[in-house]
């Protein structure tokens, strides 16, 4: 039987993107080499823009609790405080956590994650895919239509396809680990060290520190499962002064400052998206959060095309709007390491930036950066600030009936949403109701007091304003939502069937 989309990879990334296909109506299955989760959690916060893609999904909730997570470049502090918008990330949530709670949402939308199987093999056609796949019963050839590779920085997707990978090499190794027993001062962002070293100690849940170690002169460890929590407590002693070898080490891991970006997110049928697309020093805190990203950005595209209600050149609209993240996320890596890790030859280049960064419009653009709120698409002509950019999911509504609701509960399903307090624009809409929702009602917390109708993505971007936008609401609606003429009739998951009164939101 062939499937709508198969998903190489359940990490974070691969478990998001399956289950925005599956929003979206996809028959999609996930395929990963491991035969059971790892509790290696090399990711342990994210960014302001991923806790809201959770959010617009009802996500977040499920992760518990997280604390605020500073912000820096290189090791220079932003001060967030300052900023009329909250660009605070959440830290202390463990990778293994994640991958949790998205596994539990993708079962209950019907997707199957088989483990133990690894791609070996995939070629392609006009009409689809075909993947060799190596799993407890031997080799077996899959079909689907349309194949994404979330399988990390050493992609056999990426590899299968023929995507080059271009960036810079690795030069500086680093050592982490996750550790219980020990009570070390807390370096949350880090701590500089003469000469070019670097030390880091941050809390997670259940009395886990992740502690994260370079000396200066380290270059990658060739051989990685020779490592032992020894050679990370050696470091870290010769560096502090501390000894932490009495600590209980639940794994340890190495990375490099490596920092890449794929040539093309898109062959033909085949998808990149997460760490197979770009890989950056985890010190960044940034690979899991665009990742998750570029699952919500590719989902409902990809949805869509599969569904048969795609408008053209939508899915083309992937490598362009994610590539350019993915660049300035290997070139703002390759920065940061510098800045942080080259020694005191760059403590001059350090006062400017501590400088520069003290003044807010300086501060906000580099938070924007680093929390993710700061991505502009191309979505159509016009001179909105909101025009292209992530709608804040906390704005509110007060619906006729007299129900307040968030933007983001709004997003839940995975649909477009067109909210206008004008009746007469949403009958606009009326011949792309079959997935787009339309809203009426009043803004409780508007995010300008003069917008009268916004047109938001499934992904949360604002495609379209009024006021604010030159072109027209059909023409936004056709290039973005294909009317009902082009609506498959596949059916919709169970439970997922569109409203039939678009302000009933039960």
């Amino acid at each position: 039987m062939a499937r709508d989309v198969i998903v190489v990879g359940a990490g974070p990334v691969g478990l998001m993107t399956a289950g925005e296909l599956a929003l979206g109506g996809a028959d999609v299955v996930v395929h990963e080499r491991l035969p059971a989760p790892t509790h290696q959690s090399r990711g342990a916060s994210f960014t302001k823009r991923a806790a809201e893609c959770f959010d617009q999904r009802g996500l977040l909730d499920r992760l518990g609790g997280t604390e605020p997570a500073d912000s820096h470049f290189g090791g220079v502090p932003i001060d967030l405080g300052m900023l009329a918008q909250d660009h605070y990330g959440h830290r202390g949530v463990s990778q293994f956590r994640t991958e949790r709670m998205l596994e539990d949402w993708v079962r209950e939308l019907g997707v199957p994650v088989l483990r133990g199987r690894e791609v070996t093999a995939l070629r392609q056609s006009d009409d689809g895919v075909v993947v060799t796949v190596d799993g407890p019963d031997g080799p077996a050839e899959e079909h689907a239509a349309y194949l994404v590779g979330c399988d990390g920085g050493r992609s056999t997707v990426r590899r299968l396809a023929g995507i080059g990978f271009p960036g810079t090499d690795g030069r500086r190794g680093f050592l982490t680990a996750d550790v219980t027993g020990i009570d070390t001062r807390k370096r949350r962002i880090g701590e500089n060290l003469p000469g070019g070293s670097m030390v880091m100690a941050m809390d997670l849940e259940n009395g886990v520190t992740r502690v994260v170690v370079h000396e200066a002169g380290t270059v990658p460890p060739r051989d990685r499962d020779s490592l032992s929590f020894s050679d990370l407590a050696d470091a870290w002693q010769r560096l502090t002064g501390e000894s932490i070898h009495h600590g209980r080490c639940r794994w340890i891991s190495c990375f490099t400052d490596a920092s890449r970006a794929a040539a093309e997110y898109r062959r033909g049928r085949v998808f990149l998206a997460g760490d197979a697309a770009h890989v950056q020093p985890p010190a960044m805190a940034q690979g899991l959060s665009v990742g998750v990203q570029d699952a919500v950005n590719l989902g409902w595209k990809l949805a869509a095309a599969v569904g048969g209600r795609a408008p053209e050149g939508l899915l083309d609209t992937y490598h362009a709007e994610r590539h350019p993240v993915g660049q300035q996320l290997a070139r703002n890596a390759r920065a940061a390491i510098e800045l942080r890790l080259t020694g005191e030859d760059m403590d001059p280049v350090r006062e400017v930036v501590g400088e520069l960064l003290a003044h807010k419009d300086a501060a906000e653009y580099a938070a924007g950066m680093l929390s993710n709120l700061g991505v502009r698409y191309e979505v159509a002509k016009g001179d909105h600030p909101l025009l292209g950019r992530r709608m804040p999911p906390d704005h509110a509504l007060t619906l006729p009936d007299g129900t307040r609701t968030r933007v983001a509960e709004l997003l839940h399903t995975g649909r477009g949403l067109l909210l206008t307090t004008d009746p007469t624009t949403a009958r606009t809409a009326r011949d792309h109701t079959h997935h787009v929702d339309v809203v009426t009602g009043t803004w409780t917390t508007p995010p300008d007091p003069g917008l009268d109708t916004v047109l938001i993505r499934p992904d949360g971007y604002v495609a379209w304003t009024s006021p604010g936008t030159t072109d027209d609401l059909t023409d936004a609606l056709d290039r973005w939502f294909a009317g009902g003429h082009r609506l498959s009739s596949r059916p919709r998951p169970e439970g997922r069937e569109p409203r039939p009164d678009c302000q009933d939101l039960s």
